[in-house]
């Protein structure tokens, strides 16, 4: 615990967070103890990490602190930037040329407020850096790439490594050349020195020998290092996976109209059969599920010239606008049941529909010239009714397009457009589709839907209709009732349209989603849309949609239309004669004919505007029904006299005498207000004979004049539709009175009617109050419609009570009632339309970009007197300074006529407004103060007096305190609306006022601000208690507090709001200590410190510039003034360095924020932290997340900049360096190259950590850092560390980048000062995390990407777990971790939705490189990119790592202390060494460490001599680098190592025994290692040597040029070794040959014998490889007991006879056998007991894989005494149990264990080199069949030497060489058997004794005496041939050569069976005997 506590001189962060949090949730009295932090500031009382400390006032700070210098970069982030916050005015977009308002200039109040909101500016306050918070960091917007423009290219030798296939060409090639083990003994010295005098070597490295002093060249190395560094870490690291961030909120969308799905339709051409008379079309959209028209009318005209001729007479010349073509339609619910409906009527003529068309049916365009006499007199009638009844139409035909088929079939086409022809050429009927050839497969057309089916118009392909079939008009069925029937009915397969006979035609459609833009575009009303090039030009019109459900969308643009549908007459009992009725519709102001107004949209080829308007006529018809539409466009300004009037004529088709044409037979009209609202909907009028009396036009024709004939008793007789569609009129009868009532009292007109009522100015309080109230039963729709003037005028009312007959009436608290309960409305019902923090988009824009100060409209005119911003004195309430809660919102009477704060006017105010004006005169604010001035209003005429007037935000801060009950709940329910309107409304305050640049405590008055602490200590204290039981409205009410508190940071004092977040988070605390869960709460924390640390400014607002100063210094220091520019100087910072790098009070009180932020991260790492496992990621996020976004911030890029921002930081190390145990071991993961199977971490574990598979897998990997665990010093925390939740892999990455981010910006200064500080312990900490980061960001390869990418991302769970190795680590590491993290999740305290954020989150882009799921193959140039993004983070992180170290090995140059931590810097070195490192890393990765052992030289050769083995391997394996420069570095650091080494004691023993040792084992298990570059490296090692001048009258030119020989030579084996890789038994002998060629040395036979025992595992040949640990026990025994005499140890070699009697062969008897006092021999770690005993254990492992237990024993013979000696008790149970387990196997596998068989190969023909002629025994697994041996071998020398070449020699005689032919080879396999003589049988006993130690074989061979192989029973003989080994199986190699070959007489077949018969027969007695 000590250990864990000393740091930086007190107590670490996280062991007081530790106790803090114990306390927090076990209620224990440590709480009370007052923990000190940092001994050398005890004076400061200590605050625990869990309580918030009380903030800096920054204010005052920023006061009383100047910074020393004038300016420079430092200077911007001490204070916020002068144009922080600005008031944009930005005129709104018009869509169309002129903007739409109304024509009259004299408007009523509604109107013109209606107008003023559809035309204004947007009122905009801006924050000009918000884009540089972190909610817009570049991390999480794509524009990492931007940034990552220009990286260089790092080179990886992994990336560079030759293609698999051209290096086995070349090994083909050199199997082919040489197949001798032996060239020549050995290899000749001489031949392999000359191959060595003749390669080049690379560069040398200038001046590497110059004896430089060490500062210098530190300095050098640190300017190369620090040279063209990649500025930004971050870019280079991808973000953590989140989903949006949670402090990003987005710019609202401007306001502005509504479309829908946007569909272009264009008439190309109308043709009939014939051509007698004009055709008029229009178009419309229905929708058939909800029988609505969806769409205006389009009113088009394809007649000819000619045709159009006959109507000259009655058709005035056209306006362009009516002679559009083509139209857009808008569709906002687009659905399967839409049609678009085309009908067609032709001029009035004498006869019914069906007389009119039969010519159109029966006549063919290609019997024209037959029928011409016909036609001739047809097109003559024709031109007679056209003269005679031109005004006059009538019904003709119609059809109906079924869209969506169009849209759907166009969208499967593959051609760019699309014709579809639609007739009755089909099966189908006429809204079938006959498609182009093209076409694949046809579309079912009457797929009917159920609900709705999305329909997407938007990316349809083109399509042109062509419609052949008209259905005629039936006279009786016009209605829309009828119409939609017959759509309904078309849907139908048996359609009883099809019946009909239809009327062949052909119109032309072109039917595409529109353009974006499209040029020549024409609104609804006519107006001409932006880009509008040439007024000349045909237009395109847009037609008005109805949408068929409501749309929420405010108005922003003046509408006012009406449509009129006359449906039905009914004259049936009219008298007399009237039957062609056609309806004359007129829009009156008066009642004069005259004053019709030209207000009605002419339709197609005429006037824009008529005054009039008539139906269509049915021939004969007394009750006819109508189908038009009329579309007028109403006044702006409706008076009681506007009305319809629709007068009915009966008109004559025959030409008589003295008949007029038309008799009007009817009148009717409909008032256009009624008691001042609108009046539309459905109506049944009586028709009046007369023409009304005089003043007709204010009654309803329902009220009974006296003295008139009405048609049918006055009965309603006429039906009629009008609809209006208006932003000016509401259609709801409570936004009408509400608005009626504020605008009676802006005007001050009494009384005033609504409705039936009339309100007089006494009553008018109460009215208006509950008009308020009554918004809530209003329709949604006209709400949402006018949302934007409804709340303008609610926040009117709170701003400027209204004056009720001289009193003030407080209308605050219902105002804002009314706008919570709307806000809520819209929040319920229209749930789609928010964004992620549950803010509706409608109110986000209204706030956004409508929402001022009430008359504070720029450019609004003044021209009375007024008050200006300061002069104006506002009632407000009187209130005292402590309100009772219960206040009362009584109506303030006190502000009587007497009261003198509402005195006249200000004295002068034109002096006041000239001055302002005069002085600001280029300044748009000119407009703010004549804006602010009060428009001349009827009070001032009234009393003389000013209106009052309060301030919103003042108002609405109050109103939310003193609220309660629901309306409290739905305030809180929508905070973030009252929020923001309070902002927005301070920040046009202090706009007005001129306050922005106002110091921030005079901002605003000290009541508003005690009412901001309340209303966020309530609502903190609603978070707290109600988190559980509303989760989702307090995450909701939560963000929006951040949010507030956030946006104050830039408008209030920040202290103040500092001060705030305390009391925040003080509640938080307080109820932290009682929860049993904490997670919830903390998270809800998280979310609410992450927003408000989003502030632009985070930095400025933590003083980045204060130095730490105990707050006991009264004034600022000296030195902290000098201090600032000049780093840390004086002994008053030496004190400070501490408090900089921990948690201190005095860092959490300067820097608020930051200590926050740490604090947190500090508190939820803590493993003793229960509950907040969970949190982890969301914690680190945060940290991460600020810092990549400070990262790429263009203000902090200089450097001296960079490093005060990294300076908030500081603690961050120390409280990473506390989770160390818990961090994700990347380095578990590490891929060792070639590790035995056999070695698993559990073996490990159980083992209780001995070191067995250390050592082994050491041995193998060629390493001796045991990097199966962790760097020694990890394991003293992971004992009880590790009980702890381990992180996973994606949060210790981020917490790791976000350390290296600290160290890279960090004052390097500053760091060495608090290095100095550390005690040992925590530095090595410090280290142990280096070497962590050092694997977490090693370089994956472009091969893992390119694997990656392969993967496809299927969910299976097998799937998952390939990428979770592929993330993890590198690929096929072991899975442990991955099982330990699941496991842990499991069990994962939280157990809640929190504990599985952490690991279990697999969302597609969890992985580094976030997969795209949506386009799985990256394509090549991706997944360069990804390589190259990876290779420079690698880069720039180790390099990170690197400066780091080298400021620790200062830190020990400085100190003279604290040497025992170089060896922890030299671990991290190699380390990073041994991983996947670029070239430009590896050189400073070399320079760093030359210059380490130049300084400590007898570091390495003395202390750390395991490291230097390490070292050599490293420097070996760089060597070999195919890479020059790397190879270049490497060789100078291996020769300068030697020259030190030499230099210590004119020797270099140990380098050379450890530079071969390494050699031999790099040799033996580097699977891709090329000695052709090995060779290069030696020879530039010979170059230094010889180039040396120093050195060069000593032994050392020699000594190198013997130790290279000899490297040499081992290479050259090596060659040889490479050609053999593919015949394991070849490569085992030559191995076995390598490893007796070190006979003489002792480390390096124990070296080739553990790559045997390596090689043998890889093959599961465990009792070869178990034989392999045996003699090296055996070999270290031998040595041991020279070096030590011990009983108990075993006495060399004779000890393992038992285990193997070829073990004598590793006595050292022989002269030339070393002795093992000499340097550098027998010096590595296992000649030591412990060696001894891990080899022991390990050979025991192999022996039980291979099943033979009784070896077991016999090892464990050796091992028991040892452990004996050493009492250790606990292994020797473990090793009885072992025993015991290995005796009942061998009693329950009795009769079943098998070991192996046993074939004779010999080898005949000189192809086989050097194995010509000899014979070995193969041992092969257990049952191996004679044709699989055969198969394989023959295979694989058939492959060698080609298949025609290798033959078997099928009988086992012997072979005479003079047969063979010499161009082949042949290979000869007989199956032995184990021979023993009768005396060896009473000894081999068991299965095991007859298989063990076995050194003769015997076969038999057929033969007859006359030569032939086989023949008779009686001539047949056998030959028995007895074979003997050289040595014993099982040995160290799996084929052993034949020493002694003898045969035995022949015995003759009969004999054979005559003795086997007997003895067979014997058995049987013997048996039934018994």
């Amino acid at each position: 615990e000590c250990c864990r506590r000393s740091f930086c001189r007190g107590e670490t962060v996280a062991a007081e967070v530790r106790k803090q949090i114990s306390g927090q949730y076990g209620g224990s009295p440590q709480l009370l103890k007052n923990l000190s932090i940092g001994g050398s500031v005890s004076h400061h009382t200590t605050v625990p990490l869990t309580e918030a400390v009380d903030p800096v006032d920054l204010e005052d700070y920023l006061i009383t602190h100047p910074l020393a210098m004038e300016s420079g970069p430092l200077r911007d982030l001490l204070e916020f930037p002068p144009d922080d916050i600005e008031v944009v005015y930005s005129p709104r977009e018009c869509r169309t040329l002129v903007s739409a308002v109304p024509e009259e200039s004299e408007m009523d109040p509604h109107v013109r407020d209606c107008v003023r909101s559809y035309t204004e500016d947007w009122a905009i306050v801006n924050r000009k850096y918000h884009k540089l918070g972190t909610g817009f960091n570049p991390n999480t917007l794509d524009k990492q790439k931007e940034r990552q423009k220009g990286l260089p290219k790092q080179i990886f030798e992994s990336d560079e490594a030759p293609d698999g296939n051209s290096y086995q060409d070349e090994q083909d090639d050199l199997k082919r050349r040489s197949m001798s083990i032996d060239d020549t003994p050995r290899g000749s010295w001489a031949c392999s020195i000359f191959d060595l005098k003749n390669s080049l070597p690379d560069a040398l490295l200038p001046n590497l020998l110059d004896r430089t002093p060490n500062e210098e060249i530190d300095h050098q190395n640190d300017d190369q290092r620090k040279s063209n560094r990649h500025k930004e870490l971050f870019a280079l690291h991808p973000a953590p996976d989140e989903e949006e961030p949670i402090e990003r909120l987005c710019v609202p969308e401007v306001p502005k109209e509504h479309f829908g799905q946007r569909l272009l339709v264009k008439c190309l051409s109308l043709k009939f059969e014939i051509e007698i008379e004009p055709i008029f079309a229009s178009l419309a959209l229905y929708d058939v599920k909800e029988k609505k028209k969806i769409s205006e009318n389009f009113y088009f005209d394809l007649n000819s010239e000619q045709m159009k001729g006959m109507l000259r007479p009655h058709v005035p010349p056209a306006a362009i606008t009516t002679l559009a073509r083509s139209a857009i339609f808008s569709i906002t619910y687009p659905s399967q049941d839409v049609f678009l409906v085309i009908k067609l009527e032709k001029v009035l003529q004498q006869g019914d529909i069906g007389e009119c068309a039969e010519p159109y049916m029966i006549f063919k365009e290609a019997d024209a010239a037959k029928n011409k006499e016909k036609l001739e007199k047809l097109k003559s009638q024709a031109e007679q009714f056209c003269q005679r009844l031109g005004k006059y139409r009538m019904p003709f035909a119609w059809t109906a397009i079924h869209l969506m088929n169009i849209v759907s079939s166009a969208g499967s086409l593959e051609r760019d457009s699309t014709e579809v022809e639609i007739g009755t050429g089909e099966r189908k009927g006429s809204w079938s589709e006959r498609r182009n050839s093209s076409i694949v497969g046809r579309r079912s057309l009457e797929r009917t839907t159920s609900g709705d089916e999305t329909c997407n118009l938007t990316s349809f392909r083109p399509a042109t209709l062509t419609v052949t079939n008209f259905f005629k008009q039936e006279g009786d069925r016009l209605s829309d009732e009828d119409l939609y029937k017959f759509l309904a009915d078309m849907r139908r397969p048996s359609s009883v349209l099809r019946r009909l006979r239809p009327i062949t035609a052909q119109l032309k459609i072109d039917i595409s989603p529109a353009p974006e833009n499209p040029h020549y575009c024409l609104t609804p009303e006519l107006l001409q849309v932006k880009l509008y090039p040439d007024s000349r030009v045909r237009p395109t019109r847009e037609i008005l949609e109805f949408p068929a459900r409501d749309v929420y969308i405010p108005n922003t643009t003046y509408r006012n239309l009406l449509y009129v549908y006359p449906q039905s007459l009914n004259f049936a009992n009219r008298q007399g004669s009237a039957r062609n009725i056609t309806v004359k519709v007129q829009f009156m102001y008066g009642e004069d004919p005259s004053n019709a107004m030209p207000v009605i949209f002419g339709k197609s080829s005429c006037p824009e505007f008529s005054k009039e308007a008539y139906t269509a006529v049915v021939y004969h018809n007394r009750s006819p029904d109508f189908h038009e539409e009329i579309k007028i466009k109403l006044p702006a300004t409706l008076t009681d006299h506007h009305h319809l009037l629709f007068t009915f004529y009966h008109v004559s088709c025959q030409q008589k005498q003295n008949t007029p044409l038309e008799t009007p037979v009817g009148y009717t009209w409909i008032p256009m207000l009624q008691n001042g609202r609108l009046k539309t909907g459905q109506f049944c009028l009586p028709v009046s004979l007369e023409k009304p009396p005089q003043a007709y036009s204010v009654l309803s024709p329902e009220v009974p004049l006296p003295g008139m004939k009405w048609v049918d008793n006055h009965k309603g007789v006429f039906n009629v539709e009008v609809v209006a569609v208006s932003s000016i009129h509401t259609q709801d009868p409570y936004l009408d009175k509400f608005f009626a009532l504020v605008h009676a009292l802006d005007e001050h007109m009494f009384p005033v009617r609504i409705g039936d009522m009339r309100i007089m100015e006494n009553n008018l309080e109460n009215e208006l109050k509950s008009s308020i109230s009554a918004l809530n039963s209003s329709q949604l729709e006209p709400v949402v419609r006018f949302l934007h003037l409804l709340l303008d005028k609610l926040i009117l009312l709170v701003v400027r009570p209204p004056v009720i007959a001289g009193q003030i009436v407080n209308l605050g608290q219902a105002s804002f009632e009314a706008m919570a309960s709307i806000i809520n409305r819209l929040h319920k019902n229209l749930e789609g339309n928010q964004d992620q923090h549950g803010r509706n988009n409608l109110l986000t824009s209204y706030i956004y970009y409508v929402f001022r100060l009430p008359n504070t409209y720029p450019n609004s005119p003044s021209p009375g007197p007024g008050g200006l911003g300061g002069s104006v004195h506002y009632a407000t309430m009187a209130r005292s300074a402590v309100r009772p809660a219960s206040l009362n919102l009584n109506r303030s009477r006190s502000l009587s006529n007497s009261n003198p704060d509402i005195s006249g006017t200000p004295t002068s105010p034109d002096d006041e407004v000239r001055s302002i004006i005069g002085s600001k005169a280029t300044d748009r604010s000119c407009n703010r103060m004549s804006s602010h001035t009060e428009t001349s209003s009827f009070l001032q005429t009234l009393t003389g007096r000013l209106p009052t007037k309060k301030l919103f935000h003042e108002e609405l801060a109050l109103q939310w305190v003193v609220c309660s009950g629901s309306v409290r709940e739905a305030a809180l329910q929508q905070a973030w609306f009252f929020f923001e309107l309070m902002v927005k409304s301070m920040v046009h305050h202090l706009y007005f006022a001129d306050k922005l640049d106002a110091p921030r405590k005079n901002r605003f008055p000290e009541r508003f601000m005690d009412d901001i602490a309340a209303l966020v200590s309530t609502i903190a204290n609603d978070i707290v208690s109600r988190f559980q039981k509303d989760t989702e409205m307090i995450e909701r009410l939560n963000i929006s507090l951040a949010f507030f508190l956030n946006d104050l940071l830039s408008i209030m004092d920040r202290g103040f709001v500092f001060s705030l977040i305390k009391a925040c988070y003080k509640q938080v605390s307080s109820k932290l200590y009682s929860l049993p869960n904490p997670s919830i709460l903390v998270s809800l924390r998280l979310d609410f410190l992450r927003i408000i640390c989003s502030h632009e400014h985070y930095v400025t607002l933590n003083l980045p510039c204060s130095l730490l100063t105990p707050p006991a210094s009264p004034s600022p220091s000296v030195s902290s003034a000098t201090s600032q520019s000049s780093g840390f100087s004086t002994n008053v910072q030496d004190q400070k360095i501490a408090n900089m790098f921990e948690l201190s009070v005095p860092f959490r009180q300067q820097h608020y924020l930051a200590g926050l932020v740490l604090t947190e991260l500090a508190v939820i790492l803590d493993p003793d932290a229960e509950g907040l496992f969970g949190l982890h990621k969301k914690v680190i996020n945060m940290v991460h997340n600020l810092q990549s976004s400070h990262d790429s911030d263009p203000r902090y890029s200089d450097p001296q900049v960079k490093a005060r921002v990294a300076m908030l930081y500081l603690p961050l190390i120390g409280v990473i360096m506390e989770t160390v145990p818990q961090l994700y071991d990347f380095t578990e993961t590490h891929n060792q190259r070639g590790r035995p199977s056999c070695v698993t971490i559990d073996d490990y574990e159980s083992e209780g950590g001995s070191m067995i598979s250390q050592t082994v897998a050491m041995a193998i990997a060629g390493t001796s850092v045991p990097q199966l665990t962790r760097p020694s010093s990890f394991l003293l925390t992971s004992t009880t560390g590790r009980q702890h939740s381990t992180f996973s892999a994606e949060s210790s990455r981020s917490l790791l980048i976000c350390l290296l981010w600290v160290l890279r910006n960090a004052d390097e200064s500053v760091l060495q000062k608090w290095f100095t500080d550390l005690s040992v312990l925590q530095l090595n900490r410090l280290l142990d995390l280096l070497y962590l980061c050092v694997s977490c960001f090693e370089y994956k390869g472009k091969k893992v990407f390119e694997r990656m990418n392969s993967l496809t991302f299927k969910k299976s769970k097998d799937m998952r777990a390939k990428l979770e190795e592929a993330i993890l680590g590198s690929i096929g590491a072991r899975q442990e971790m991955v099982r330990r993290s699941r496991g842990q999740l499991e069990r994962s305290p939280s157990g809640s939705a929190f504990g599985s954020q952490e690991n279990l989150r697999w969302r597609k882009d969890m992985t580094h490189w976030r997969q795209n799921t949506e386009k799985l193959d990256k394509s090549r140039a991706e997944i360069e990119h990804e390589a190259l993004i990876d290779g420079n983070l690698a880069t720039e992180a180790n390099l990170i790592i690197l400066d780091t170290l080298e400021i620790v090995v200062q830190t020990v140059s400085v100190t003279e202390s604290k040497e025992s931590i170089l060896g922890g810097v030299l671990k991290v070195l190699l380390h990073s060494m041994a991983c996947n490192q670029s070239a430009l890393y590896l050189q400073h990765c070399f320079a760093t460490q030359r210059a380490l052992v130049s300084k400590f030289p007898e570091l390495l050769f003395e202390e750390e001599t395991e490291q230097c083995a390490d070292l050599c391997l490293r420097l070996l394996r760089h060597c070999s680098s195919s890479i020059s420069t790397i190879r270049s570095h490497a060789s100078a650091s291996l020769y300068l190592l030697m020259r030190q080494n030499f230099e210590i004691g004119n020797n270099f023993a140990r380098v050379k025994m450890q530079v071969t040792m390494s050699l031999s084992s790099l040799v033996g298990t580097s699977q891709n290692f090329n000695e052709e570059f090995l060779r290069r490296s030696l020879k530039t090692i010979l170059t230094y040597a010889e180039e040396d001048l120093e050195l060069r009258e000593t032994t050392f030119p020699d000594q190198v040029q013997d130790l290279v020989f000899n490297l040499h030579m081992i290479l050259s084996d090596t060659v040889k070794m490479k050609e053999h890789q593919e015949d394991p038994e070849m490569l085992i002998d030559l191995m076995y040959r390598i490893a007796k060629g070190y006979q003489t040395s002792p480390d390096l036979r124990l070296t080739w014998l553990q790559n045997m025992a390596g090689k043998h595992s890889e093959r599961s040949n465990h009792a070869e490889s178990a034989q392999c640990l045996v003699h090296s026990a055996a070999l270290v025994a031998e040595y041991l007991s020279m070096l030590e005499d011990r009983k108990y140890l075993p006495v060399g070699c004779v000890t393992f006879q038992n285990i193997s009697s070829n073990v004598l062969e590793e006595s050292a008897v022989s002269d030339d056998v070393v002795s093992p006092d000499e340097e550098g021999i027998c010096s590595g770690k296992y000649f030591t007991e412990a060696g001894l005993v891990g080899l022991l254990e390990q050979a025991a492992a192999s022996f039980s894989m291979a099943g033979m237990y009784e070896a077991v024993n016999e090892v464990y013979k050796v091992l028991i005494p040892i452990h004996e000696a050493n009492r250790d008790a606990k292994k020797l149970s473990t090793i009885h149990g072992k025993l015991q387990e290995a005796f009942s196997k061998i009693v329950h596998q009795d009769g079943k264990r098998m070991f192996g068989t046993y074939f004779r190969v010999g080898f005949y023909g000189t192809k086989f080199g050097d194995l010509d002629e000899q014979e070995f025994v193969y041992k092969e697994p257990a049952i191996t069949k004679l044709a699989e041996i055969s198969h394989r071998l023959e295979g694989f020398y058939g492959e060698r030497f080609g298949e025609d070449v290798v033959e078997v020699i099928k009988d086992s005689n012997p072979v005479d060489k003079c047969k063979l032919d010499p161009n082949k080879a042949y290979i000869q396999i007989t199956y032995v058997e184990p021979y023993f003589d009768t005396y060896e049988m009473k000894d081999r006993i068991t299965y095991f004794d007859k298989n063990y130690n076995l050194r003769r074989f015997m076969y038999c061979t057929p033969f007859t005496l006359d030569g032939r192989a086989h023949g008779e029973l009686h001539e047949q003989f056998k030959r028995k041939t007895i074979l003997t080994t050289s040595h014993a199986f099982p040995y160290i190699k799996t084929r052993i050569n034949v020493s002694h070959k003898e045969e035995v007489r022949p015995l003759d077949v009969q004999a054979w069976w005559r003795l086997k018969v007997v003895s067979v027969k014997t058995a049987f007695v013997w048996i039934l005997f018994v």
